[in-house]
């Protein structure tokens, strides 16, 4: 059986696992989760082209990321408990390399499709996946493990965009190169998981979820589900920012530059945000302070947008980046708001499936209003609106309360 500290609580599996090689599997997962999806955007015209892909194809492509994480995130859970932690991660990494380096050399638009699907499935199984696996090797509940994660999330979605058109142009393999670059990446991601699956086999037990308990479903958990509220409008506005922020700026009278400028600010502060928020949320009394401001910095980078777009622009930027904090806010909370490995696994198989289902409605739904009332105003009325609700939902999961206790007593 697994060994127990004094309270009940799982002993961390550190013991079976060197601590370099945790880290690097950490590490190297983390930054392969986000690239795949991140890096299509900066060469979507010239992969469409070049595969003759259909107008439809291409927002099919489009969709795929929040499509993915949401159906395959779904069943991760019952894979881990089938096959074990590292040997699904480790499967899942697997299916990101192939799929990343088979898509770059395809000439169908439909393989490409596919070998997109393949790509954004596994990136989704980890998704789910390595905070219950960061919660069991960890002797601090995961603080130190989930700065890394949260960080290279955010980092490698970064370096996806930003490098995707560039190493096309300097290797002369246009989007070919851009896109299969992180391939390259996934396997060398696969080394470490493949190590760590080999040896799960020799302490099973540590490395598999045990079955699902007859009662206290996680919807049932007010945590859970604010969580999940959290984790999804922000997302949602995440992906709103990605997919449409630069359009505004150009509409509000920036250049493509100017507008590209501002979302490297932005993204950036994502990533001091994932290096700061997992130990802000060890060390702090309380986190309802941190909800409010970033429902206040969301509210106020949108109203920004709709007043003085173009006055100062870079203020509506840092706000909107200031209130991404709570992204790896929402993420480290996955450890923080749940006591056994299997809860968190449990948890973040509820929350990020669902949540990223919600995210993937907002581009979307923001297209369809701007083509509909040709202009921004009822667009960031509503965006500026998801703004309270997301400090409502964080109000609630700043609560001290672990979501094991909720199942428990439902």
């Amino acid at each position: 059986m697994t060994a127990q500290l004094p309270g009940g609580r799982p002993r961390p599996a550190r013991s079976h696992v060197g601590a370099g090689l945790i880290l690097a599997a950490v590490v190297l997962v983390s930054a392969n989760l986000r690239p795949g999806a991140s890096s299509v955007g900066p060469v979507l015209a010239e992969l469409t082209d070049d595969l003759g892909m259909s107008q439809a194809a291409a927002g099919v492509l489009t969709a795929l990321p929040g499509l993915c994480f949401g159906a395959v995130g779904a069943l991760a859970v019952t894979l881990a408990r089938r096959f074990g932690l590292s040997a699904v991660v480790a499967g899942g990494v697997a299916a990101v390399a192939f799929g990343l380096g088979a898509r770059a050399f395809t000439g169908s638009a439909w393989v490409f499709l596919l070998a997109s699907t393949v790509a954004l499935g596994g990136m989704a199984v980890g998704n789910v996946l390595v905070p219950a696996w960061i919660k069991r090797h960890s002797g601090d509940g995961g603080v130190r493990l989930m700065t890394f994660y949260s960080t290279g999330l955010t980092l490698g979605g970064a370096l996806g965009a930003a490098l995707a058109a560039p190493v096309g142009g300097t290797t002369g393999a246009g989007w070919r190169a851009g896109l299969g670059v992180w391939g390259v990446l996934a396997v060398a991601a696969l080394v470490p998981w493949a190590l760590l699956a080999a040896g799960e086999r020799h302490t099973l037990r540590l490395g598999r979820i045990p079955p699902r308990p007859s009662v206290g479903r996680i919807s049932s958990s007010p945590t859970a589900v604010a969580l999940t509220a959290l984790f999804g409008i922000q997302s949602m506005n995440a992906y709103v920012q990605f997919g449409w922020l630069p359009q505004m700026y150009r509409d509000a009278g920036l250049s493509a530059t100017s507008a590209g400028l501002l979302m490297s600010l932005l993204t950036a502060l994502g990533i001091v945000g994932g290096l700061t928020m997992p130990t802000v949320i060890a060390r702090s009394a309380t986190l309802a302070p941190w909800m409010v401001a970033f429902g206040v910095l969301q509210i106020s980078g949108w109203a920004g947008m709709l007043l003085a777009p173009g006055t100062v622009p870079w203020l509506w930027a840092v706000s909107l980046g200031l209130s991404g904090f709570a992204f790896p806010t929402a993420i480290a909370l996955l450890t923080a708001r749940s006591r056994s490995p299997q809860v968190t696994a449990r948890l973040s198989g509820f929350v990020q499936p669902v949540g990223y289902a919600l995210a993937a409605t907002g581009p979307l739904a923001v297209g369809l209003i701007h083509e509909a009332t040709g202009g921004w105003t009822f667009v960031l009325v509503l965006l500026m609106g998801s703004g309270v609700l997301m400090t409502l939902a964080g109000l609630r999961v700043s609560l001290p309360v672990h979501v094991d206790d909720e199942l428990a007593h439902p």
